[in-house]
């Protein structure tokens, strides 16, 4: 396994040179180069425009500029933005990155969890009206038109009804006279989240561990886990920010229901076909014959050996989910990764644009790499070490 892993590492790190270059010479080759607009500024003196020139390591050859921003690269120096210059591009990445990540993370979370749900429920009732119905259902807003979608729920639900916000990540009226930056909020609800996330999972690991599980001990799980959010909640309102961070999660509502809405039927799909291939096992037919009760047989047996294909398309679109989603940050205004990528290339700030689509490769190769470990953990049948592993 060892051998396995480090060769697997080795091979991330040439993917990745490889990749880096690839983005490198493209974003070259494109058309335009907005260092122009300084350098060909009449009003700044020919020595300014030269020192500049240097500064943003225009005056060397294409080849030892690439291998300057390789060396730069793997020292963490991503460059400066010529878009927003002299702002480094890491620290461009870093503000956005989190936006994009609160945001895509939970929409997949959502469309995981009501796709494996409605997955296991229409392949253990196959024929059923369920099944029909979920599964139209299902492929209509999996074959929607995203951006006629994202229009309709906006005119519906912000426009029409004015239940929810139209756009953006923030109300700027409500924010003229804040305490705190809308980032500095936003940094409070992702680590909030984060250490509630791990309080609930301690919890119900902890109580659900190594005894049968019991209707009074998920009570008391949950009830736990209302109250350390019922925490979060009191010293966010005690501080004063309860009502900033209720405006940026009113702004995401609706990109996340349109995500959700598109998403879930691809896993509630793929657990559909992988539970269907399940139930036809011997050891699902032989729980059967010992009389254990069909939600226990469906759930303990068939859908948790089926959820290998769906938890690793859940992986592999996390990852994806880093570049953030082009059409759903323009849609919505939200200002993420998608957006930074969209307006770098359109200006062609070469350093910026290459530094959203390394950061996006990077989190690729990972999920990958996560992936399969995730086969090893999920199916002990696999081996890599060339020899397959004996069933029984």
């Amino acid at each position: 396994m060892r051998r396995y892993v480090l060769g697997r590492v080795g091979q991330l790190v040439i993917t990745l040179f490889i990749y880096i270059a690839l983005v490198y010479f493209l974003l070259q080759a494109m058309p335009g180069d907005i260092s122009m607009i300084y350098l060909q500024n009449p009003r700044i003196p020919q020595a300014a425009r030269e020192e500049l020139k240097k500064q943003l390591g225009l005056d060397q050859p294409p080849i030892v500029q690439f291998l300057s921003y390789i060396r730069n690269f793997f020292t963490g120096n991503l460059g400066v933005s010529f878009s927003q210059y002299p702002r480094p591009v890491w620290d461009i990445l870093l503000e956005r990155l989190p936006r994009t990540l609160v945001l895509f993370i939970t929409a997949n979370a959502l469309s995981f969890y009501v796709g494996f749900m409605l997955g296991r429920v229409i392949a253990w009732r196959r024929g059923a009206t369920v099944d029909h119905a979920a599964t139209v259902v299902g492929i209509a807003f999996w074959t929607a038109f995203y951006p006629l979608l994202s229009l309709i729920l906006i005119w519906l639900f912000a426009y029409t009804l004015k239940w929810l916000p139209l756009n953006q990540f923030i109300e700027p009226s409500l924010w003229v006279y804040a305490p705190w930056p809308s980032n500095t909020v936003f940094g409070y609800m992702v680590f909030g989240i984060a250490v509630i996330s791990i309080a609930v999972f301690a919890i119900l690991w902890s109580l659900g561990r190594g005894q049968r599980k019991t209707g009074r001990k998920i009570g008391l799980a949950w009830a736990l886990s209302a109250g350390v959010f019922a925490a979060g909640l009191g010293v966010a309102a005690s501080a004063g920010m309860l009502v900033y961070m209720w405006d940026i999660v009113r702004h995401m509502v609706l990109p996340v229901v349109t995500l959700t809405l598109i998403n879930f039927a691809g896993t509630m799909l793929l657990m559909r076909d992988s539970m269907l291939e399940t139930v036809e096992e011997d050891y699902v037919m032989a729980a059967r014959a010992k009389g254990l009760p069909d939600a226990v047989v469906r759930d303990r047996y068939a859908a948790r050996n089926a959820l290998l294909p769906t938890v690793t398309s859940l992986v592999l679109s996390l990852a994806a989910s880093m570049s953030g989603g082009l059409v759903t940050e323009t849609m919505f205004s939200w200002p993420g990764l998608g957006q930074v990528l969209f307006r770098s290339a359109l200006a062609n700030d070469y350093p910026l644009a290459t530094g959203a689509l390394v950061f996006t490769g990077i989190f690729l190769l990972i999920a990958h790499f996560v992936a399969d470990m995730l086969y090893a953990a999920l199916d002990p049948r696999i081996s890599y070490g060339g020899e397959p592993v004996a069933e029984g």
